[in-house]
């Protein structure tokens, strides 16, 4: 995440912000200048950005923002959709006819909009259901009491469902506990699902489909099978030395979308602590490497060596950090060199699907119904 700042009196930003809480300028996340900036009213709904690169025409504030106060981003005054590029990607919310699903509406969605300001950075296609009915991605965000059975966070075709479960801190730690996961998140569930999401867009029907199956296994084993054997047995006790988690044991298509989400968290961190200017200079030699961490470092460093010569030096800090204010590990996830591998094998992905290089195969892949968790 970058740093951001008013442009009217320079305080510092959150990507959340609606408000400067110093000067008091509303605030939104501008789509075309890509920051988190500070306006001036025009007129009724009309609103302008003080930066020379603005929109000509200015802003209207999307009407998940003014009506719902669910959203803070903006959308230009020649777009004439009423809502903005991440609350067009809902094609469901939660029912707010129960008060309480209004905050899990708000969590779900501003975990959302983080996951997609770091794909927007990546620059890998986000075509929504509105562009593009067949491939475009969308979310469901759905309670148990909205269905006959209980509702499953997950991926199928394009289709992300998350249940609203997962905004209540107390609910999703007692799943956590009850899964035996070191980390669950709602912005980790976001990044999980959509890695299903860029497996059928990035891996399916292309050349990749190769050097997927030689680092992650065939994904033609049967899904439900491999899930319940699983759940009945665990993880192989060797886990560690081939995988990034846990779950990523249980199949290829789970494997693929839990290096995925390790790689957009830490695209993500070292940005933000490459834009807040953080330097690592250890006093000892039997500490992590010494490391200025790069600026730019993202959307996508240079070269993925500098991406993870960066990253263990930062999240050694981050896990004694969080020890000393009493809390567990902020990356509770250990690295083997053949998890390393499967990272660079995302960060190539990614970086050819940033300059549109068509990779399609000639051999066809049935499409993936994947990513029930």
């Amino acid at each position: 995440m970058k740093i951001f700042h008013c442009d009217h009196c320079g305080h510092l930003l959150f990507f959340e912000n609606t408000e400067c809480v110093s000067c008091h300028h509303r605030v939104a996340y501008l789509p075309d200048l890509r920051l988190v900036g500070s306006l001036d009213p025009e007129g009724a709904d009309n609103w302008r950005s003080p930066l020379a690169r603005a929109a000509e025409g200015g802003y209207r504030l999307c009407q998940n923002y003014v009506v719902e106060a669910v959203c803070n981003w903006a959308v230009p005054a020649a777009d004439d959709n009423p809502l903005c590029a991440s609350c067009r990607t809902t094609r469901v919310i939660p029912n707010l006819a129960d008060p309480a699903n209004r905050a899990a509406w708000y969590r779900l969605e501003a975990a959302k909009r983080r996951l997609l300001f770091t794909l927007i950075e990546l620059g890998v296609p986000i075509p929504n259901r509105l562009d593009d009915p067949e491939r475009g991605l969308t979310f469901e965000f759905l309670g148990d009491a909205d269905r006959d059975a209980p509702v499953m966070t997950g991926h199928a075709d394009g289709v992300i469902t998350v249940n609203i479960a997962e905004a209540d801190d107390t609910e999703r730690e007692r799943r956590r506990t009850v899964m035996h996961e070191p980390y669950r998140t709602l912005l980790g569930h976001m990044r999980h699902e959509s890695g299903h999401y860029y497996w059928d867009r990035l891996i399916a029907a292309t050349v990749e489909i190769d050097e997927f199956r030689s680092l992650f296994g065939d994904e033609r084993v049967d899904y439900a099978a491999a899930l319940s054997t699983y759940y009945n047995s665990g993880a192989p006790a060797d886990w560690q030395e081939r995988f990034v988690s846990m779950y990523a044991t249980a199949h290829p298509w789970e494997d693929w979308a839990e290096t995925w989400a390790q790689y957009l968290h830490m695209v993500d961190t070292l940005e933000t602590a490459a834009a807040c200017g953080l330097s690592l200079k250890p006093r000892r030699g039997d500490e992590p490497t010494a490391v200025t961490i790069p600026e730019p470092v993202s959307p996508r460093p240079a070269a993925f060596s500098a991406l993870i010569e960066s990253w263990f030096p930062l999240t050694y800090v981050l896990n004694n950090l969080n020890r000393g204010l009493g809390h567990s590990d902020a990356y509770p996830f250990v690295l083997s060199p053949f998890a390393v591998a499967k990272l660079k094998f995302v960060d190539d992905v990614v970086g050819r699907a940033k300059v549109g290089v068509a990779r399609q195969s000639t051999v066809a892949v049935a499409p993936a119904a994947n990513g029930s968790g």
